[in-house]
């Protein structure tokens, strides 16, 4: 049997939930997928607000890597892979 069921809830300060089913679910073990969506910022992103982000110049005085950029790529690049 697969039931779904949509709850709401707000996260308390010690981010600790209590579920409890409906009594047709029947009890014994179960598998239990827990979304959660957060509001994202209640006013849209600027390039200045990235700008003025911790994420903006991240590498900017790491010494072992010269070329910012290219480093990135190659990042981007390795992480799209697929094992083979």
């Amino acid at each position: 049997m697969v039931k779904t069921i949509s709850l709401y809830s707000e996260i308390p300060a010690n981010r600790e939930l209590r579920i409890t089913v409906p009594a047709d679910v029947p009890a014994g073990s179960a598998a239990i997928a827990v979304t959660i969506s957060c509001p994202g910022p209640s006013t849209p992103s600027t390039f200045g607000d990235l700008l003025k982000s911790e994420f903006f110049g991240m590498w900017r005085d790491r010494a072992d890597i010269e070329d910012s950029p290219k480093f990135a790529q190659k990042l981007r690049a390795e992480s799209w892979k697929r094992p083979s």
